[in-house]
């Protein structure tokens, strides 16, 4: 996303997530403990604006996502999202569903890494959130739960049927999605679902240590990284070898690409600039 912006300020309040930044970091956290995080209009909301401001910025170098409370988030509110959306025309609940994935996009689209602490519930959303997110790591309590086929809806919400396949397989998905059964911690990390799974309460721990790392990190070769996972999923070969050369060029000509020679040459370590 291009730095550029318009007349509209940075957001310096957001109703529906806890924000907080440090060393290039933003935590985002889904705030709803009494209800298991679970989101409403205006979180998806936020989140879609918020990660756009962030990409814009260029100021965060990676994202941990995580939940308050018992878990990391149960999905969409039962009330305020199936049962607002039964009075909403075709064309107000296109506008929804639309928002909704706009979020994922967002997710996979924001140059920076995003890392998901997972603790207790993922469900619904909430599973498909750290699905889009890079790294999923987790501790026993959680357990991921796709219950779209559940409440009448088809499986493939908000890019579940794309993300899923590419995660876990085909076959995983599959049954992922049409038999929404709960996938528990153990089984989540055979399949791959999870990037790593941490001892009991130190999900969230072990997602912020995992970020500083990153922020530290040479973020605009992490950021073309990210790019080119997404771009290349559906690509013929020719074209991504194509996509690598032109992206490995440009990024020969970056100053962090030169500093690691001037690092490695003078027996220090890299200044990363992200530029």
């Amino acid at each position: 996303m291009s730095p550029f912006t318009g007349s509209t300020p940075r957001t310096e309040t957001w109703r529906h997530l806890r924000v907080s930044r440090h060393d290039g970091v933003a935590t985002v956290t889904l705030a709803r403990p009494e209800k298991l995080n679970a989101l409403t209009f205006g979180a998806y909301a936020d989140l879609r604006d918020l990660l756009a401001e962030l990409s814009r910025e260029r100021s965060v170098r990676a994202l941990v996502l995580a939940g308050e409370g018992r878990g990391f988030c149960s999905g969409g509110d039962v009330e305020e999202i199936i049962g607002a959306t039964l009075a909403l025309d075709t064309a107000q609940l296109l506008d929804f569903n639309r928002m909704t994935g706009q979020v994922v996009r967002a997710l996979r689209e924001c140059p920076f890494p995003v890392i998901a602490a997972v603790h207790g519930v993922a469900a619904g959303a909430g599973a498909v959130l750290a699905l889009a997110s890079d790294f999923r790591i987790a501790d026993p309590s959680a357990r991921f739960a796709f219950l779209f086929t559940r409440v009448g809806l088809s499986g493939g919400d908000m890019g579940a049927a794309y993300l899923l396949p590419r995660v876990v397989g085909l076959g995983h998905a599959t049954r992922l999605l049409m038999l929404d059964e709960p996938v528990r911690a153990a089984e989540a990390e055979r399949i791959g679902l999870i990037s790593e799974l941490t001892d009991e309460g130190h999900a969230g721990e072990r997602a912020a240590a995992r970020a500083a790392r990153r922020a530290g990190g040479p973020a605009l070769a992490y950021a073309q990284t990210k790019a080119l996972l997404t771009a290349e999923l559906d690509m013929p070969l020719a074209a991504a070898v194509e996509m690598d050369a032109s992206t490995q060029a440009l990024l020969m000509n970056s100053a962090d690409y030169t500093e690691f020679h001037a690092a490695f040459t003078g027996r220090r370590d890299a200044r990363w600039q992200g530029r």
